[in-house]
């Protein structure tokens, strides 16, 4: 096992990521219901963001409020979410940390952001910090080959597997490398939305959950 580097994606991969949009509208709802004495706020919040609409422009328009859209962006990016690991993926990730394998992350997004999720959903207990490659600061974004080619420069002549959701990013550079590759398809709540894709787009394995990923990776 110890052959093996198996490295995730976050959003809509290792956790949803509608649970991070929820968590951060019950967070500014509370912060408006509180300084501006309005009520029912998440619950449009949620029917905006359904909908289609720009929820925050919505937000000041039907409740006649003045709040800078930077500000909600601010609030929306810098809370500290209120999100958890299922128990599926938990089961798995320390069953893969008791057999040796080793794991790292490579996640498109704002260092903030992305550090607060991490940090969020413990997967300090299962991937050292310096396997947690993030875009805004590690200076390149998917499908940049770069953050791929790190652990193979680190870890050199292993196993590799990245398993992702993002068909028009997560696969092309691991498919180029040599990697093997495996989506977890999208159970109806995925924010970006899969779609068919052949060649170095589409990964080698599909599967519907981490239930399966262990006969892939062979836990």
């Amino acid at each position: 096992m110890k052959n093996k580097i198996v490295v995730f994606d976050l959003d809509d991969t290792l956790y949803k990521e509608i649970d991070f949009v929820k968590s951060a509208f019950k967070e500014i709802a509370r912060w408006i219901e509180n300084r501006y004495d309005k009520t029912d706020i998440y619950r449009f919040m949620l029917a905006s963001y359904i909908q289609g609409l720009n929820v925050f422009a919505s937000l000041n328009e039907t409740y006649r409020l003045d709040v800078p859209i930077d500000l909600y962006l601010k609030k929306y990016r810098e809370h500290k979410p209120d999100i958890r690991l299922s128990e599926e993926v938990e089961n798995l990730l320390a069953a893969m940390l008791r057999t040796g394998i080793t794991m790292g992350m490579i996640t498109d997004g704002r260092s903030s952001t992305q550090t607060n999720k991490i940090k969020a959903l413990g997967l300090d207990r299962f991937i050292c910090e310096e396997n947690c490659i993030i875009s805004e600061s590690f200076g390149h974004s998917k499908p940049s080959p770069e953050a791929y080619l790190y652990f193979q420069r680190k870890y050199g002549d292993k196993e590799y597997y990245y398993v992702g959701d993002n068909i028009g990013k997560d696969f092309i550079s691991p498919n180029r490398l040599g990697w093997s590759t495996v989506c977890l398809l999208d159970d109806g709540r995925n924010i970006h939305k899969q779609f068919s894709a052949e060649g170095e787009m589409r990964a080698k394995y599909e599967i519907k959950s981490f239930d399966e990923l262990k006969t892939v990776i062979g836990v």
